[in-house]
């Protein structure tokens, strides 16, 4: 691995920071959190038209810039120290994959262009708080996240020669404003069940979208109510109609391509935790560098500089993380989750560390600390609690298999020698009774 950036990766980073720097202040912050789509259109346009982030890890051949993973993480790195709201995450890191791995040729010759020059915004939506589950980040993807057949869920029925749509998916992010909507559907039937993903588009008849109240402003989240919705089969419907062996092996796409898509996003979103936790550090740093109590800075106090020195080591320890993890990504290897809970855990001391340093004022709605420490716990929300994530990525590495292996041949060898042990005292009973006639 070579730890070095580009050329090219150090201007992406320099311009992007720049441009938030002058087109995303706090001030620019809240007042786009309190538009309807929840983000500026005017950073969105900026982020799109000028710098391509949409399109940034998409091929040429799709209207893309033929970059890495690990350049689309280097600039979430760097729209997380400002937490900026925008339908990037919910465009490019999460529904733009999936499109390119399971859609037609002529689904991505319609829908990819658009998506890289910033003309289309999409969103992946799964029935209620179950995002991480379907990306395989707190465990396994299979089963009935979607449905299972039963009531709940989304349902998908055919419908002549399309698809109709029932059901309801909530907390989907960006899903108010997105104008395609990839929805996790159960298809088949109770006993022929799968997972299959449909295109929507935002505009769609019988499709109701309400934005709701999030923990975390900054990532908009919305609830989605179906009700006979026209949708059109992500991957077309060669070999799925019917119940055909095809289908089932079309769910399993689904499903290897959600897990795909649930690591290489689990590395970008802890590079973005980690630009956010790096930010969140700063603002402390300068706080108590100018805040004065006993007529010194409070900076200067051993506990203090104690306490921002164990968050710098956390900050740093994750950004490591975070960046293996998105140079793994780009090299077909999996080490998303686990540098995911790392970057949330440092973003969750960063941000908390920060509101107890900054006095009162970081309690109050004026200051900005409130916001990293809510992104923080809204991330685990979304994408699964800390300590979850690292459970999974143990189990999926194997990491405790040689301990309960040897676990095992311990207590075999104790059995062993128990039996052994009970052998030779019944042999030692037996020649004392002998002895004894």
């Amino acid at each position: 691995m070579d730890a070095r950036f580009t050329a090219e990766q150090d201007d992406i980073r320099r311009t992007l920071r720049e441009l938030l720097r002058k087109r995303c202040r706090p001030e620019d912050l809240r007042a786009a959190l309190d538009t309807p789509a929840g983000h500026d259109p005017l950073l969105w346009t900026a982020l799109a038209g000028r710098l391509g982030l949409p399109g940034l890890a998409l091929p040429e051949a799709h209207g893309g810039a033929g970059c890495t993973v690990t350049d689309l993480a280097l600039a979430c790195e760097e729209t997380g120290r400002v937490l900026a709201p925008s339908p990037l995450t919910a465009t490019a890191v999460l529904a733009a994959p999936l499109l390119l791995a399971l859609g037609t040729a002529a689904q991505r010759a319609r829908l990819l262009p658009r998506i890289a020059s910033g003309e289309l915004t999409a969103a992946l939506a799964v029935p209620g708080p179950r995002l991480a589950t379907a990306l395989a980040l707190t465990g396994g993807n299979g089963g009935d996240w979607a449905g299972g057949g039963r009531a709940g869920g989304v349902q998908a029925r055919r419908a002549g020669e399309g698809w109709r749509l029932y059901g309801q998916a909530e907390q989907v992010l960006d899903g108010h404003s997105a104008g395609l909507l990839l929805v996790a559907a159960h298809t088949g039937g109770f006993a022929r069940s799968r997972i299959l993903l449909f295109l929507v588009r935002g505009d769609a008849g019988g499709l109701v979208r309400t934005r709701q109240t999030a923990l975390d402003a900054t990532r908009p989240q919305a609830r989605l109510e179906l009700r006979d919705v026209a949708a059109e089969l992500l991957g077309g419907d060669s070999g799925d109609s019917g119940d055909s062996g095809g289908a089932g092996d079309a769910g399993d796409a689904v499903l290897a391509a959600l897990a795909a898509v649930g690591d290489a996003a689990a590395a970008v979103l802890a590079c973005e935790a980690v630009g956010a936790a790096d930010r969140a550090l700063e603002r402390t740093v300068e706080y108590v560098k100018r805040r004065e109590q006993f007529g010194r800075a409070i900076g200067s106090f051993q506990a203090v500089k104690h306490r921002l020195a164990d968050v710098y080591v956390q900050v740093q320890a994750a950004r490591s993380a975070a960046y293996y993890a998105a140079w793994a990504a780009a090299h077909g290897e999996r080490a998303g989750a686990l540098a995911l809970a790392q970057a949330l855990e440092a973003l969750r001391a960063a941000a908390a560390d920060g509101i107890q340093l900054h006095g009162g004022i970081g309690f109050t709605w004026e200051d900005d600390a409130h916001l990293y420490f809510k992104r923080a716990w809204g991330d685990e929300l979304l994408f699964g609690p800390v300590h979850r994530l690292r459970a999974h990525a143990a189990d999926t590495a194997h990491l405790f298999a040689q301990g309960q292996e040897q676990e095992r041949g311990q207590e075999q060898e104790q059995g062993q020698g128990q039996e052994r042990g009970q052998e030779q005292e019944q042999g030692w009973a037996q020649e004392q009774g002998r002895v004894a006639v």
